[in-house]
């Protein structure tokens, strides 16, 4: 549930939100895909991912559904790129971390592509604001005015499903391909409870979309194993009632309602539950596809270390304030969100878990990586890595 508010000039507890209508049309071109023997048969030589803001690389900025989404300008990507870059914190995001680790580049935007530009190391469908759910189901439930964007999961997949004949040309390059590809289904469905519970809904009713939600995110799932992908590595969601930005909205003059770290109990558990659904889903799936490994990554663990033990993780500031915001008990502020007049962003983000009440910081974003990589946040273990996250 990372409550995709990167886009900022939209917010799901406003009133006078316009739905955002992506119409994107994109050719085949004959991107530069060459076969080439794998130098290291026990990793990964390239990587495919989608998903939400947790993993979008730009595809939301370049799509034209706002002109100037502030995620587009400083302080956003301050602290690695020196400039904006898309990314919805100040720096790198886990995918980033991942793909160093196995020594690729960073991957591409998909929406970003040209002619003849080299995908051989993957590429990123992943879109800020997107969920599980088509815009379909919001709008026939009242919701679509509250929609950032129309490019779903699977409207990802089919992107990818377009893309594919300029990866590989036969079903015997593909396989050969694919066997040394990681395929990252997410962080995804986090969007699909937030709009729900901006438009009222409670703990009770967001858990009634729950099975819709996990039903996507397993058929996504499927449908890029009947593609050729033999490792797909699924994640959970985050602690959000850890979250500057639920802890602001949802605050409780209960002491009952938090636990020991302060975070809400409510919103945790229910992040838990999503999990919980979301693992027993791909243990079904796993049956199904013995000869294809499918990893679960454990989002929430590798993130709530953090608000257990934040020092010793080097989170010597307010863990659960965001470094960039407009004020508030949490750095939180409606009016005055990361990027816009009234916003401050802290001097060293390095120390806070949380950037812009939404989304968490460079730092925090490695550590989850290096629990995904180098373990044990993945169930089972992602494959070796030639390089360690520093």
């Amino acid at each position: 549930m990372d409550a995709d508010s990167c886009i900022h000039l939209l917010h799901p507890y406003s009133n006078n939100m316009k739905i955002l209508i992506l119409l994107f049309t994109t050719f085949t071109f004959g991107f530069q895909a060459k076969q080439v023997a794998s130098s290291n048969p026990h990793s990964y030589e390239s990587i495919f991912s989608f998903g939400d803001s947790l993993s979008d690389t730009g595809n939301f900025v370049v799509s034209g559904s706002l002109a100037f989404p502030v995620i587009g300008k400083l302080p956003y990507g301050v602290t690695f790129f020196k400039h904006a870059t898309g990314r919805c914190s100040d720096g790198r995001l886990v995918i980033d971390f991942i793909a160093e680790a196995y020594g690729l580049p960073y991957l591409q935007p998909y929406l970003k592509l040209t002619k003849g530009q080299s995908i051989q190391h993957g590429v990123n469908f992943a879109v800020a604001g997107a969920t599980a759910l088509d815009a379909e189901f919001f709008q026939q439930r009242g919701m679509g005015k509250i929609l950032w964007t129309n490019n779903s999961l699977n409207i990802q997949i089919g992107w990818f499903k377009k893309l594919k004949p300029s990866i590989c040309a036969t079903r015997q390059d593909c396989d050969s391909y694919f066997r040394r590809s990681l395929f990252i289904v997410g962080e995804i469905g986090g969007n699909d409870y937030n709009y729900a519970a901006s438009a009222g809904g409670n703990v009770t009713q967001l858990m009634a979309n729950v099975p819709l939600v996990v039903e996507e995110i397993t058929k996504a799932t499927s449908a890029l194993i009947a593609e050729g992908a033999v490792e797909l590595m699924v994640p959970g969601n985050l602690p959000v009632g850890c979250s500057a930005v639920y802890l602001t909205i949802f605050r409780s003059q209960k002491k009952e309602d938090y636990d020991r770290n302060g975070c809400l109990k409510a919103f945790n558990a229910f992040a838990r539950y999503h999990n919980k659904q979301l693992n027993l889903a791909l243990g079904k799936l796993k049956q199904n596809n013995p000869g294809v490994n499918i990893i679960y990554a454990d989002y929430f663990g590798a993130a709530k270390r953090f608000f257990h033990a934040p020092r010793h993780y080097g989170f010597t500031s307010a863990t659960l304030r965001a470094c960039c915001g407009g004020g508030g008990p949490f750095n939180f502020n409606n009016s005055a969100r990361c990027g816009h007049i009234g916003s401050k962003a802290c001097s060293n983000p390095s120390t806070y878990v949380n950037w812009d009440g939404f989304h968490l910081t460079e730092a925090a974003y490695k550590h989850v990586a290096k629990g995904l990589v180098e373990g044990p946040f993945s169930y089972p273990p992602l494959r070796n890595s030639p390089f360690k996250i520093a």
